[in-house]
């Protein structure tokens, strides 16, 4: 059983469910550290001030919030605490319930899992059930670790996830000049996308997922513990570029048919 990021409670109405917080997911990316290339010495980073260069303790690093080009207000640990919530940091606050479609996937940040405490387990099936048959999600606030966030409640599997979600104003507008003006497209060219989408449309199944890249590099590192000598290739290959759109739209079509069948 991992342990909770933190201990809190779900705010639903006059409910109060208490709940551990979980992480979801896993960062399972090789990790790489940073060696002296002719010893394979690990290289190790200092905290100093740029004062004077010395050295900082951990417990000497203190928060500061840039107000102007180099001048900055510092905050203490209890000052962040209460400026983030005057009803304490360790609430999930469900403030209303939306259908999940309303939300579009790129204001979604992170997944956790909520898991309640002995005591308010049954509340806590109580509204996981409510949110799986209504097919709702609940919208709340909530901070993690000194910051606020929105974030969404969902039933799956049985349990609470909780998604935090990006604030409205941190979503980039999508300018490019490329997209500004009127393109012209055929109707046979947007018939031969849609057939390309009709012969790739399947289920989603998670198991047929595999990180290629992670397999590659845990592969070479293998290949190279074992003394295997290691050839590199003589350049990456380019995508080449579309010489006649319609062609290529007919070639997809006809491969991604070919690959439909075979499956």
């Amino acid at each position: 059983m991992p342990r909770p990021i933190w201990k809190g409670a779900i705010s639903f109405g006059l409910v109060t469910i208490p709940v551990g917080l979980y992480s979801a997911t896993e960062d399972k990316r090789p990790k790489f550290r940073q060696l002296r290339k002719d010893d394979g010495s690990r290289i190790k980073y200092k905290r100093v001030a740029e004062a004077d260069g010395r050295e900082v303790p951990y417990e000497d690093v203190a928060k500061g919030f840039e107000v102007d080009k180099d001048r900055f207000v510092i905050f203490t640990q209890d000052e962040l605490e209460t400026a983030l919530s005057s009803g304490g940091t360790k609430t999930v606050d469900v403030v209303q319930f939306v259908d999940a479609v309303e939300i579009d996937p790129i204001y979604y940040k992170s997944s956790y899992y909520l898991a309640p405490e002995q005591t308010g387990a049954k509340a806590y099936r109580i509204l996981q059930t409510a949110l799986q048959e209504k097919g709702m999600v609940g919208l709340a606030r909530v901070a993690i670790r000194d910051r606020e966030y929105p974030a969404t409640l969902r039933s799956e599997d049985g349990v609470i996830v909780m998604e935090t979600m990006h604030w409205p104003d941190e979503i980039r507008e999508p300018e490019f000049e490329h997209l500004q003006g009127d393109l012209e497209i055929r109707a046979d060219e947007l018939k031969m996308a849609e057939m390309i989408i009709d012969n790739l449309t399947a289920p989603f199944d998670p198991s047929a997922w595999v990180d290629d890249s992670r397999e590659a590099i845990e592969e070479l590192a293998r290949r190279k513990m074992e003394g295997e000598e290691i050839i590199s290739p003589e350049g990456v290959q380019q995508p080449a570029g579309v010489i006649d759109l319609m062609e290529a739209l007919k070639a997809s079509v006809e491969a991604t048919k070919a690959k439909r069948i075979a499956s």
